[in-house]
């Protein structure tokens, strides 16, 4: 399983590989925050999609996209949060 983590739109993804074999795509979601949302609804509901993800699927394996930011420190703050 795979996070790419952001505020506004946070995007899982689930694969499925093994050794010699082709990486197939099983499952792909976006989760959507509004911006004008307060920053602990937007991350409960992340936390949320997150956690059915995991029960739903049980995935072997998780990764988590590194943030990085050159510019907009708030931002970066927010992002990180948002990935654990």
């Amino acid at each position: 399983m795979g996070v790419d983590p952001g505020l506004t739109r946070c995007g899982l993804s689930l694969v499925e590989s093994g050794r010699g074999r082709d990486l197939v795509a099983l499952d792909v979601d976006v989760v959507r925050t509004p911006s004008d949302t307060a920053l602990s609804k937007r991350l409960l509901a992340i936390n949320e999609a997150v956690e059915h993800w995991l029960d739903t699927h049980r995935p072997d394996v998780l990764a988590i996209e590194r943030v990085f930011s050159q510019l907009n420190v708030t931002t970066v703050m927010g992002t990180a949060q948002a990935g654990g």
